[in-house]
């Protein structure tokens, strides 16, 4: 039996056809931090949503990965209320191949 083998991108958004993918998995990497932060700091639901100023459902849809009511700002401005500074770094794109991408890189 053999299988087509596909050789993936470094989005798996794109790779699954989301719409919108760079937008898609940067959304997820912020994300990931503030849930990743919500744990290290040991925070229940109840006390990340009172530091984040939200509803302790909104912090469960952000820890589930449930974006669509966070937009990028929102995420960033999340991250500020628990203590991390964002930089946004733009540079030219050099590849002819492709327009530019968003990368989320989190230290």
């Amino acid at each position: 039996m053999t299988e087509d083998i596909i050789e993936s991108s470094d989005n798996i958004f794109a790779d699954l056809k989301i719409t919108n993918p760079e937008e898609v998995l940067a959304k997820a990497e912020l994300a990931r931090k503030i849930q990743k932060t919500i744990m290290s700091r040991k925070l229940t639901q109840v006390e990340a949503a009172r530091i984040l100023k939200l509803k302790q459902p909104d912090v469960s849809d952000l820890c589930r990965g449930r974006l669509h009511k966070f937009s990028l700002d929102r995420l960033i401005h999340l991250l500020n209320l628990l203590d991390w500074d964002v930089d946004i770094v733009i540079k030219r794109n050099h590849s002819k191949v492709r327009m530019g991408i968003t990368h989320v890189v989190a230290a």
